[in-house]
């Protein structure tokens, strides 16, 4: 995944579109990342945005040792009480 700036992007257009044919490119704005993915016209499926994330964001090991947010919340409870508890 090759990651550059809007500007770099619109200056070479022709280069990073030809490299998203081969990986995937992220054109950074500010703080929004936009993700560059390619398919092909011909292919006769109905495309569907999430069909492309499902592939990209598959569970890894990070992702099975995360918490829910359930649990978040629980353990935020728990140190705000605490914190008042002392003061």
């Amino acid at each position: 995944m090759t990651l550059v700036s809007s500007k770099e992007f619109i200056s070479n257009e022709d280069k990073y579109f030809d490299l998203a044919l081969s990986g995937g490119v992220c054109i950074q704005r500010g703080d929004f990342m936009f993700h560059l993915v390619s398919q092909n016209v011909n292919d006769r499926k109905i495309y569907h945005p999430a069909s492309v994330y499902e592939k990209v964001l598959e569970p890894d090991d990070d992702l099975r040792s995360a918490i829910t947010g359930e649990e978040l919340l629980t353990g935020i409870y728990e140190d705000l009480e605490k914190f008042f508890a002392d003061k």
